[in-house]
Parts: C-alpha cells; sequence; structure tokens
C-alpha cells in the first residue's frame, strides 16, 4: 500500500466556504473563517473544493485562497487544496501552483462530465500523482461527477506512491465498510457526506471532510475526538445533535445553506456566484432551526476546546 500521508489529516475536516464581498474574493472574512476552524479544534483545511465554489475561481483567485489558508494555519493544521478537473493537463497545472504555494496535500475529484472508463479515471490520477511531491486524496462523488471509482479501481490506485487516502461522498456505508477492509489501516478514508460521518467512523472511517464543520466546527471536533476517546455518551449526544444541521445544509445545492447560516452568524456575507442564487424563502425556516438547535452548545463546545492553536505568541496568547 502506499507510504505518502497528509500529517494531521483525520477527525474533523472543514470544506471550507469561500466568501465573497461585491462579486470579489472576501480576504479578511476567509482569514477569520481559518482563524475560527483552527481555534475550535477542526484538524485540516480544505480549500477550493465544491463547497468553495472551486469552479468558478480563477486562477488568480485560487492563489489568493490558498495563499491566505497557509499563511493562516503559519504549519498548525495542514492545507489541503482542491485541484479538481475534467481536463487531466489543468489538473496537473492546479496541483503545480498549490505545491508551489506550500498546502500540505492536495484533494482531487473524478473528471465530470466527460464519463471516462475506469481505466480513464486510473490513468487521470495516476498523470496528477506522478506530477506532485503532494500527497493526494481521491474525492469520489458521484452524484456531482457522473462517474465514480470502483472498490477495485481505489485499490488498484492506493498502490501508487503518491496516493494517500479517499474522500467518499458516495453515501455507501456498506461500500466504506468493505473499502477498510481492502484497503487496511494505513490508507486514509474519509467520508464526504455529514449525515452518515457518525456511522462511518464504525465502519473504519478516520474523520469527515465536512461541510458542517463550517457552521459548528467545535462540535464536529468534539465528535470524533469522543469517538477516538471511546466516550459513546457524549459520541450519540453529538452524533444526534449534529444531525438535523446536516440534513439541512443540503437542502438545496451546496454551498447555498451553508453560506446563508454562516451569514445569519455574521461569519460571511450571504453572496454566492452564478449559477447558484440565495438560499430559496420556503428554505429559511429549516436551516435557521438547525442552527438554532446547534449554537449554544457551539459556544458551550468552543469554550473547552481541549487544545487551543491561537496564532498569538505565548507569552502574549489569552
Amino acid at each position: 500500500m502506499t507510504s505518502a500521508q497528509i500529517k494531521g489529516v483525520q477527525g474533523s475536516i472543514a470544506a471550507l466556504v469561500t466568501p465573497f464581498r461585491d462579486g470579489l474574493v472576501d480576504e479578511p472574512a476567509f482569514r477569520f473563517l481559518c482563524e475560527r476552524q483552527i481555534e475550535r479544534g477542526t484538524s485540516a483545511l480544505v480549500v477550493c473544493g465544491t463547497t468553495g465554489e472551486a469552479p468558478t475561481l480563477d486562477r488568480r483567485e485560487r492563489t489568493t485562497i490558498i495563499r491566505l489558508a497557509v499563511d493562516v494555519a503559519a504549519r498548525r493544521v495542514p492545507v489541503v487544496a482542491g485541484v479538481g478537473s475534467n481536463c487531466t493537463a489543468s489538473a496537473i497545472d492546479q496541483a503545480y501552483q498549490a505545491e508551489w504555494l506550500g498546502a500540505d496535500g492536495l484533494l482531487c475529484v473524478v473528471p465530470y462530465y466527460n464519463r471516462p472508463t475506469q481505466e480513464g479515471l486510473f490513468r487521470h490520477f495516476l498523470a496528477v500523482q506522478s506530477k506532485t511531491c503532494l500527497p493526494v486524496l481521491l474525492y469520489d462523488v458521484p452524484a456531482r461527477t457522473g462517474a465514480g471509482l470502483t472498490i477495485e479501481t481505489i485499490v488498484r490506485l492506493s498502490q501508487l506512491p503518491n496516493i494517500a487516502g479517499l474522500k467518499d461522498a458516495s453515501g455507501d456505508l456498506d461500500r466504506m465498510a468493505q473499502l477498510r477492509r481492502h484497503l487496511g489501516p494505513d490508507f486514509l478514508l474519509l467520508s464526504g457526506d455529514d449525515a452518515t460521518a457518525a456511522a462511518a467512523l464504525e465502519l473504519g472511517s478516520q474523520g469527515c471532510i465536512s461541510v458542517s464543520a463550517n457552521v459548528a466546527p467545535a462540535l464536529c471536533a468534539a465528535l470524533h475526538r469522543s469517538w477516538i476517546a471511546q466516550d459513546l455518551g457524549k459520541f450519540r449526544f453529538l452524533r444526534d445533535l449534529l444531525a438535523p444541521l446536516a440534513t439541512a445544509l443540503f437542502i438545496e445545492s451546496n454551498p447555498i445553506a451553508v453560506k446563508w447560516a454562516l451569514a445569519r452568524l455574521g461569519v460571511i456575507q450571504d453572496e454566492l456566484r452564478l449559477p447558484l442564487t440565495p438560499l430559496s424563502l420556503h428554505c429559511e425556516a429549516v436551516v435557521r432551526q438547525a442552527l438554532d438547535g446547534i449554537v449554544f452548545h457551539e459556544a458551550e463546545e468552543a469554550a473547552r476546546v481541549p487544545f487551543p492553536r491561537s496564532c498569538l505568541p505565548a507569552a502574549t496568547a489569552a
């Protein structure tokens, strides 16, 4: 199996939104988002992914976002950059860019729209991982790409030197169990589905690349810590507490609802790029109710995060 690893990528990993203001990347808001995640226990930052509206970002904006995340993280947590494209050459170019900017790993999505065969998928990932020194996480999300990796292809890819793991957003828990049996303990297996993230831990997942963590980073981190500590009472409480939020955030296409929720919290502007449009009025009550159900608990959990990682010097950190 592969020896590639992204140190520290496990537990709750935030798939960060990209905040916009007046059509441009809102750099102060993005810095705040990154710092908030780190201070509340998130183990890694994923940028320029689906939740970050990557298809709408140009090269300059991708540079800005990755650079900012690397700067704010300051080696406290790893930064994983999305490099998805249905053009292999473009994915490789994005991988070069992320590596040069200091990312710690890459998240490479299955090529979308052109529906390659399994051999085509294998060759795509083979080409990307051969052109970078960074560890690569495969990203399988058939509902968005129109094609998916089979277990056999994932096992084959796991033999490549720079393939470190998989973000499985298929929502198929039976497949999660099969993957763990086939891939062994060293291959990083991550859920990409908040609704089944807790169940995936029981089947061998080592964490979740999470949309919900944008809104409730402390609670999502605590869920994973409680599983590791086998504090099953707290684990089940947090699982059930977070379930309505996970459902509500996907009431419309991601990241429509999560950006609306973050705007309600005063964290970012509720601004998306076309073809995404603001949350429909009839959906607002559902997201608001889910948000109301976790706000108090998130603040309470954030106050007792066990390892504060402020960027202030040790002598002045409060």
